[in-house]
């Protein structure tokens, strides 16, 4: 077993980065969610829960704009925890990142399969089982179950092949999204859009599902080591794609409300796209958006997969994991094993159903919850241990900013709690605590299985030879000092 850092191929443009961010965050949450954000909250509601929410992000956002450059590897939160906090903070940190994206991710299946039969029906054909009040079907299932394969071998081949079909399926939902907003403009009415605001409680709901309609942007970090980007840009890209995916929600809210009345929006099999088909007056239009909302559903799935795979990697990588989820395929250079692992899960939640769909939502959000706060951590500690180092983007008002990105994460941990106004239900529970259950044991069985392996050895695993790292005390402080590390190969 080698000390060697595995190296993924640097593929990705400021293009590639900006339309994996993008196309990941608006996905297709909003296609089914959009006419019940406005029924929970009101129009201005709604879109004020989103200004709230995409401020709140922009706190931790800043987290990471100054922590990726600074270390621009792959991994984000487990590389940024582990120099910051150590071996466990980062097993938590990966562990939290990947059931956000996982969570996301494992209800595209079902969401494909919706979309799919609403442009072309699907037989219902082989009952499986009834799953949150929708029954299950096999020939269903199957329809997802080939997107899921496609998905996994696309990512398989290169983080180059999966940035173009990013970038098409992302251009795709954003001219469908501009013509559902024209048309709700020119075709709807405000007569449509009451109620404008309804209760605290309302708005809570619709905030409690913010963390979840903007996981995303974070796959930046997830790809930092395969960007070939300057340094100095990537905050813009970063807090870029926040900003224009809150416009986006917030647009689209606007335009169901605009575009139909909220019988249509809230009793259709697909709002936006029955809000879509009401607005222009034939059904035809409604498959138009669907066609859009397809291109979401591929974009999310497509970017959550890749940065799934990415932080599982690089736990593994670093013998954090079982090794054997740290492999790189020998041709396409991706973490091949960590790849697969990530699109068999989401192959069997093609299995679940539309019923799962506000589970899955809502406990992968928690997930986000705890991802953002070991960034944030991370974040204020690394500005304490090691004030010198080379940071190519510096937040301004650093202390400020790490007490609100704390508040932030705190406010949504306690919407989430039993206490608080949306909290988890026992089925949300059980989706968090068995996936923390089971990836802590795989981590025990690493730190046992891998005990002889150094510091020094896993800082080459992570950060690669150039930018391993070791930390000395002196007077309270604490100075980086680069280490001079053997890199051949060796058995641990």
């Amino acid at each position: 077993m080698s000390t060697q850092n595995q190296t993924l191929e640097k593929s990705f443009s400021t293009k590639d980065v900006l339309a994996m961010a993008f196309g990941t965050m608006i996905g297709w949450g909003w296609i089914m969610l959009s006419g019940q954000w406005a029924a929970d909250a009101g129009m201005v509601g709604a879109i004020i829960a989103y200004v709230v929410g995409a401020l709140l992000c922009v706190f931790v956002g800043l987290t990471y704009a100054e922590l990726t450059p600074a270390i621009p590897c792959t991994g984000g939160g487990v590389v940024f925890s582990y120099r910051a906090m150590g071996y466990w903070p980062a097993v938590i940190a990966g562990l939290a990142t990947a059931f956000a994206y996982l969570g996301v991710a494992a209800w595209e299946g079902p969401a494909f399969a919706t979309a799919v039969n609403y442009v072309f029906p699907i037989p219902s054909i082989g009952f499986l089982w009834n799953i949150g009040g929708y029954d299950i079907y096999a020939s269903w299932a199957l329809v997802a179950i080939i997107a899921s394969i496609v998905i996994t071998i696309v990512n398989i081949k290169g983080a180059k092949q999966a940035a173009i079909f990013q970038t098409i399926a992302t251009a795709g939902i954003i001219c469908v999204g501009i013509l559902f907003l024209s048309g709700g403009i020119a075709f709807g009415g405000t007569e449509n859009v009451t109620p404008l605001i309804t209760s605290f409680k309302g708005f809570s709901a619709v905030l409690l599902m913010v963390p979840a309609m903007f996981v995303g942007f974070d796959v930046i970090p997830q790809s930092a080591g395969e960007m070939n980007v300057p340094l100095k840009r990537i905050p813009i890209i970063l807090i870029l794609s926040i900003c224009a995916a809150a416009i986006w929600y917030m647009l689209m809210i606007f335009a169901t409300c605009m575009s139909a009345p909220a019988a249509v929006r809230m009793e259709g099999t697909i709002p936006v796209a029955d809000a879509m088909a009401f607005a222009f007056g034939n059904p035809v239009w409604g498959k138009i958006c669907i066609i859009g909302a397809i291109c979401g559903i591929l974009t999310s799935w497509n970017g959550f997969l890749y940065g799934g795979a990415r932080v599982l990697f690089a736990l593994a990588n670093a013998k954090m994991l079982p090794a054997f989820l740290g492999k790189i395929h020998p041709k396409h250079h991706t973490p091949v094993n960590a790849i697969i692992l990530c699109g068999v899960i989401s192959t069997f939640s093609c299995f679940l159903g539309k019923g799962a769909l506000e589970w899955f939502v809502n406990a992968s959000s928690f997930g986000v919850v705890i991802m953002y706060a070991m960034v944030v951590l991370s974040f204020i500690f690394l500005r304490v241990r090691e004030p010198n180092m080379v940071r190519p983007y510096k937040v301004k008002y650093a202390k400020l900013v790490g007490v609100l990105a704390i508040g932030v994460s705190c406010f949504f941990a306690y919407m989430y709690l039993p206490m608080g106004p949306s909290p988890l239900a026992p089925i949300e529970w059980s989706f968090v605590i068995g996936w923390f259950i089971f990836g802590l044991c795989l981590a025990f069985y690493a730190k046992n299985r891998y005990k002889h392996v150094t510091e020094e050895e896993r800082s080459i695993m992570l950060f690669g030879a150039q930018c391993a790292v070791e930390y000395t005390e002196k007077e309270n402080e604490f100075s980086l000092k680069k280490c001079k590390l053997a890199t051949e190969n060796k058995k641990l």
